[in-house]
């Protein structure tokens, strides 16, 4: 019951005044001053408080804003997409409007962006990091296909949170589909591990995958439907390689 309330606590808490908060936030900003200083503001947030799940959103309207300047355009599934990750009403359209402008508008190169974005989320396993950055592969892949543009981008910003290759190729297989696809890489193991290494890193990504550890590194409740299609996509891979193996 404690866990339920928990769970309804951060929902009512995201889609009652996340929004009012970034809207506060932006405010704040001083005549001449860019997101970079919001993210300075932002750092050090105690990852169950409110300001977190802020951050968090920010940071990926803002990076993602970076990305479709660097692909040239901003179609419409991409507006959707981060209409999926974040619920927006009506009146809050404008809010996170004003972000993706301020992130396209502002001189700020995405590298600087995400330098101060590795600084807000500082944990040392890089979960929360990782976490952005799939929510970025989720809006490169909203329309279907995924540029060289795009996975230079991304492959840049993961560089500069220090997330390991392993684990940017696991994101990216994850995400950018067909039949290259490697269950290996998904989970992020060699495809010579012995069995119990591969099921010990599913076990890993299906547990960091649960919505009360995503939650609680302050990833706002909307976010947290990333990772259906990431569970999707590990409990594949384990099939698929305990069913080779087994064979």
């Amino acid at each position: 019951m404690l866990r339920l309330h928990r769970r309804q606590g951060f929902r009512d808490l995201n889609i009652m005044s996340i929004w009012t908060r970034i809207s506060e936030a932006l405010a704040a900003l001083g005549r001449g001053e860019g997101l970079s200083a919001l993210f300075d503001r932002l750092r050090g947030v105690e990852p169950a408080s409110p300001e977190r799940s802020v951050a968090f959103t920010i940071a990926v309207l803002a990076l993602g804003a970076k990305m479709a300047k660097a692909d040239g355009q901003v179609t419409r599934e991409e507006v959707a997409a981060f209409r999926r990750i974040f619920t927006l009403a009506p009146e809050e359209e404008r809010n996170a409007a004003q972000v993706f402008d301020l992130a396209r508008q502002d001189v700020a190169g995405f590298d600087a962006y995400a330098r101060k974005i590795r600084a807000m989320f500082a944990e040392k396993d890089g979960s929360t990091l990782k976490d952005v950055l799939e929510g970025l592969f989720h809006v490169a892949m909203a329309d279907g296909d995924y540029h060289a543009q795009e996975d230079a981008y991304l492959f840049e910003v993961a560089r500069i949170f220090d997330i390991e290759p392993a684990s940017y190729r696991a994101i990216r297989a994850r995400f950018v589909e067909g039949s290259t696809r490697d269950p290996y890489e998904v989970l992020g193991v060699s495809a010579f591990a012995p069995i119990e290494q591969v099921r010990t890193a599913w076990k890993a990504a299906v547990r960091e995958s649960h919505p009360d550890r995503m939650m609680a590194r302050g990833v706002p409740v909307e976010a947290v439907k990333l990772a259906e299609r990431r569970l999707i996509a590990i409990n594949a891979a384990w099939d698929e390689i305990s069913a080779k193996r087994a064979a």
